[in-house]
């Protein structure tokens, strides 16, 4: 396994900037998590990784896989189970 490496990533919705410049290494076997308030970025971050949502700026990869070029490969090795999903209601 490789680790997990995020470099400058950056995402915003609008004018609403969710992620700006984050930078982290996940080594393998390593214990990581992300921790903050409502809107802090967290599922943004986490929709880049496994290939659902495309950053404005940086790169990601995952276990040495890039998200943007190898997303069928990441795909068949990640898994991502939201904790709600979104209603919409008319």
């Amino acid at each position: 396994m490789q680790p997990i490496v995020v470099h400058n990533i950056s995402k915003s919705y609008g004018k609403v900037q969710a992620l700006r410049d984050v930078s982290f290494t996940v080594e393998p076997g390593e214990l990581f998590g992300l921790i903050g308030p409502d809107g802090a970025g967290k599922s943004t971050l986490f929709r880049i990784l496994a290939t659902l949502v495309l950053a404005d700026k940086g790169q990601a990869s995952v276990n040495g896989l890039d998200v943007v070029k190898d997303y069928r490969q990441i795909r068949r090795q990640v898994g991502y189970m939201p904790g709600g999903f979104p209603c919409t209601r008319t």
